[in-house]
């Protein structure tokens, strides 16, 4: 029992965490069309600013938070502006080849100014354990659990109360309309990439305090993929839930037959419910007349 309760906790935590990465893939993807396969980078980008806010500059670690925010902000606008929008009309393999390329900079950045040395994050959240029915484990699992669902319930309150937050849905929708309508599409794009890269900034931190801060929360990174594939490719509420399916099934493989097993059997979710739902269990089902 205590392991079942030990590995519940962690595949929660890291759920909500890739619920919250996949959240920034699938922003961009509903209003732009992009595949991001540099997601995992904005994941590590977020942890190293965090890092470097709290131990280098010597801030709070709330103000350094808010730091790794506003460089994100900057990013994802400078990224949108000077990266993608360029490539509008592009095939899809070409604008996908962009993000690639754009995944190995920002990896090679990271590696460049910090090295690969793995580094701890500092205690921003309570490094103790706790017990459950007899099942000790880290308080910070809670904590991200928590933390991940906070930040997620404030982009669900800024897409369905905020004037952006409903111009991005509209754009989502249907660009042309939204345009009649005197919407700034570009500016929606924009939007979208620099709340992105928030998203990965809450949840790059999140990874770092569980696992360090180090090249391996780009890895981490890498399991959005399966999320949002998953959950649906433009599906907000299918982030949530993918993300949940791939952190729990990926705990119990892991802690109850294989180790290595665990890192696969993502990949394997996603293979079975692709088979049986090509668009994932929330994507919009899109049918092509010629």
């Amino acid at each position: 029992m205590s392991t079942f309760i030990q590995l519940t906790v962690n595949g929660l935590a890291n759920g909500a965490i890739l619920a919250l990465a996949a959240l920034g893939f699938v922003l961009i993807f509903k209003a732009t069309g992009v595949v991001n396969f540099a997601q995992g980078e904005f994941l590590l980008i977020g942890a190293y600013i965090v890092w470097a806010g709290v131990v280098t500059l010597g801030l709070h670690w709330v103000v350094a938070v808010l730091l790794g925010v506003a460089v994100a902000v900057v990013m994802g606008i400078v990224i949108e502006r000077s990266v993608l929008r360029p490539m509008v009309g592009e095939s899809a393999i070409a604008v996908i080849m962009v993000t690639i390329g754009l995944s190995a900079v920002l990896r090679s950045l990271v590696q460049g100014i910090w090295g690969t040395t793995l580094r701890r994050m500092p205690e921003i959240v309570p490094e103790t354990s706790v017990s459950l029915l007899g099942a000790p484990f880290p308080v910070n699992r809670l904590w991200a659990i928590g933390i991940a669902l906070v930040a997620l319930g404030g982009f669900a309150l800024f897409f369905r109360k905020s004037h952006y937050g409903v111009a991005m849905r509209a754009v989502a929708d249907d660009q042309q309309a939204a345009m009649v309508m005197g919407i700034s599409v570009r500016r929606i794009f924009a939007m979208s990439w620099a709340l992105a890269a928030v998203s990965a900034v809450f949840g790059g931190t999140l990874v770092a305090i569980m696992i360090g801060v180090s090249i391996e929360v780009a890895t981490f990174g890498l399991l959005v993929f399966a999320v949002v594939i998953v959950g649906g490719l433009d599906s907000i509420p299918g982030a949530l839930l993918g993300g949940l399916i791939i952190g729990l099934t990926r705990q119990y493989v892991g802690g109850y037959i294989d180790p290595g097993l665990g890192e696969v059997i993502p990949y394997i979710v996603l293979v079975l419910v692709l088979l049986v739902k090509p668009y994932g269990l929330f994507g919009e089902v899109r049918i092509e007349r010629v």
